[in-house]
């Protein structure tokens, strides 16, 4: 029992460290987030969170996955929902989408983009999320080609790729604050990219 307790202590400690991770690159950028101001933040030592992660690398995959899993149970949520496909749909993009040009999970995503060619490990883990992402979408977009919602001989896995390409795009300019590039105004063209790409019947 003594052994499970620490283990599970350890747990609420790094869920605990990333969860500030995280304030802290909304609050005021990735730029300024080291261990040791982190470790500032939550009152204990850089050694202490290189004791859990290891590298910077490997807190902020691990912040970006602690988000992503966050979001993974909305998707879940939204996909139970009793709602149209069409709405289910614009749920989808709208939770997709960055809150703002502040937003830590894509602040993050972009910083480990520029990492990825070179990291086999983080690599890997970005396809993980990035399929969890298309898995979802495409299972949305087969129900409502099921219901007659969406078209019978709708590509849904090419569809659905092409529709989180263009969001990827839209969401990087609202987190690099671009003119015109707003969250409302980048959801907007999101709902119509997708209109183009999946015509509801």
């Amino acid at each position: 029992m003594a052994g499970a307790a620490r283990r599970r202590d350890g747990q609420v400690a790094q869920e605990r460290m990333l969860e500030e991770a995280m304030t802290a690159i909304a609050e005021d950028g990735l730029a300024t987030l080291t261990m040791s101001a982190l470790a500032e933040r939550l009152g204990t030592s850089g050694g202490h969170i290189l004791y859990y992660f290891g590298s910077k690398d490997r807190l902020l995959l691990e912040a970006l996955r602690w988000s992503e899993t966050q979001l993974t149970v909305e998707r879940t949520e939204l996909l139970g929902r009793r709602v149209t496909a069409h709405r289910k749909l614009a749920l989808f993009v709208e939770l997709y989408l960055p809150r703002g040009p502040r937003d830590p999970r894509w602040t993050l995503w972009i910083e480990l983009w520029a990492r990825t060619p070179s990291n086999e490990p983080l690599q890997a883990a970005q396809q993980e999320i990035d399929d969890g992402w298309q898995r979802d979408l495409e299972t949305l977009l087969d129900k409502g080609v099921r219901q007659g919602r969406f078209a019978a001989d709708l590509d849904v896995p090419a569809r659905a790729s092409e529709l989180l390409a263009l969001l990827d795009g839209l969401s990087t300019r609202v987190v690099l604050g671009q003119r015109g590039a707003e969250r409302d105004v980048a959801l907007e063209r999101a709902r119509s990219a997708a209109a183009l790409l999946i015509p509801h019947l």
